[in-house]
């Protein structure tokens, strides 16, 4: 096996998010749902409960867009508000019980076949994919960032 050259490397990742992209698409359809609240749903599974202006900056949404998507999700039932408990003027959004429990059967089976590639990967290498990940994560941020302003 030959290694990889770094345009190879960077086109191996985007075809990934190309792929993932296009699985995410079809999630949400089959959950009814759009891409956005797919979005949402990720950042709270990801990062736990949220304000809904740290869920807007995420998504690049004004405020009252974020009003509107959570309404939709809390009223579907896959998110419910709860006061902050630090600052009574903010309201955390969070996954309802509901969301937690009920991923699709080929998102389950997409996230088993992830963590058994990651387990495959020996020991010694993972320090530095999880760094180049970590770091090709930082870049996207920083792109969306600079998109946004």
């Amino acid at each position: 096996m030959t290694t990889p050259s770094a345009d190879d490397l960077a086109g191996r990742l985007q075809r990934f998010g190309l792929q993932r992209d296009r699985m995410r698409a079809a999630l949400a359809r089959h959950a009814g749902i759009s891409a956005t609240d797919l979005d949402a749903l990720e950042h709270l599974e990801a990062d736990g409960p949220l304000t809904q202006r740290d869920l807007g900056d995420r998504l690049s949404l004004t405020s009252g867009a974020v009003t509107m998507l959570v309404d939709r999700l809390e009223h579907a039932g896959w998110v419910h508000r709860r006061p902050h408990p630090g600052d009574r003027r903010y309201v955390l959004i969070e996954l309802s019980p509901h969301a937690a429990a009920s991923e699709p059967e080929g998102l389950a089976a997409y996230h088993c076949d992830i963590r058994t590639l990651a387990g495959r990967v020996p020991a010694g290498q993972r320090e530095i994919i999880g760094a180049f990940l970590a770091a090709a994560a930082d870049a996207a941020a920083a792109a969306a960032a600079e998109l946004s302003r």
